[in-house]
């Protein structure tokens, strides 16, 4: 039963009971925890379609908002550059960074350029590359993550695209300089674990962060990739899910429709928050940063 199929079955039984006197309270109760269920599993599954607007603001986008005298910088130096995974040097308010994160397009044509966002292992091991980079002239990194899922094709498997989201899973956990990671838009999988290893996470009002997209969690433990909806609520991807269970530090509110609608405000309101995050990590000495950092990882999925 639809929400505006309970709405007009609700109205219905109102119409019966002022006209009959019959007590329908039972039924009406029912009717009720129905719709409040509804609407919620429909409010989740706007977040997804928000999250993944075409028009929704990319990491180029916010790179140009919020820092000035962007470098972008390319290729892993061992196979070839990944257009879905971008990254390069950058000034935030006078302090020199670097940025790496996924690139989705505008566009078909883009998109194909950028293969939607989804990095091959050349994508990773170029992040590797500016991690490691950023931390020998002692930068703080800010990722943002925006991505389906890593590429899973036979070419990203026959180079190695397993083994390298492992190694910058290790890798990036002890890098001795702040990392504040930002979900802007899909944060899929080990796609964006990939990236995603910081200490802070940012994540904008509408983006998700999940293990699996809502449909492949539907296919598998639903049986049926009909059901994206019900799987949607069921996994607590939204930014608001993930604050209550302590994965998530902050959330930096959208206008309504999305960041697309006013992408400017959202950035002045994510620079600030990226802005005090590193202002309160350069704070820690190097051991404390790690052990914090260690702490932090560890408690993930603990109840």
């Amino acid at each position: 039963m639809e929400i505006d199929e309970i709405k007009s079955r609700i109205e219905e039984l109102k119409a019966i009971s002022e006209k009959s006197g019959i007590d329908i309270s039972a039924e009406y109760r029912s009717l009720l925890k129905k719709l409040e269920s509804r609407s919620f599993e429909d409010s989740v599954w706007s977040r997804v379609e928000i999250a993944r607007h075409a028009k929704r603001p990319t990491t180029l986008d916010y790179v140009g908002l919020i820092f000035d005298d962007f470098l972008e910088l390319h290729g892993d130096r061992l196979f070839a550059d990944d257009p879905a995974m971008v990254g390069g040097l950058a000034l935030l308010d006078g302090l020199p960074v670097t940025i790496i994160g996924h690139q989705k397009g505008r566009n078909v044509k883009e998109n194909i350029e950028r293969n939607f966002g989804m990095a091959h292992p050349e994508g990773y091991r170029k992040a590797l590359r500016l991690a490691e980079q950023a931390e020998k002239f002692g930068r703080p990194l800010i990722e943002f993550l925006d991505t389906p899922g890593a590429f899973c094709g036979i070419a990203a498997e026959e180079r190695g695209i397993g083994r390298a989201i492992a190694v910058n899973l290790k890798r990036f956990s002890t890098l001795k300089v702040p990392i504040v990671t930002v979900v802007i838009g899909e944060g899929g999988s080990g796609g964006a674990l990939g990236i995603g290893v910081g200490d802070v996470l940012i994540m904008l009002e509408n983006a998700i962060y999940s293990v699996i997209s809502p449909e492949g969690c539907a296919s598998i433990l639903l049986r049926d990739s009909s059901k994206a909806k019900e799987a949607a609520k069921l996994m607590k991807l939204t930014a608001f899910d993930l604050k209550e269970l302590g994965i998530a530090d902050r959330i930096v509110p959208e206008p309504p429709g999305g960041a697309h609608e006013n992408p400017e405000e959202v950035a002045t309101t994510l620079k600030k928050e990226i802005s005090k995050s590193i202002e309160n990590l350069w704070k820690r000495s190097q051991k404390g940063l790690l052990k914090e950092r260690r702490k932090r990882l560890m408690s993930v999925g603990v109840f």
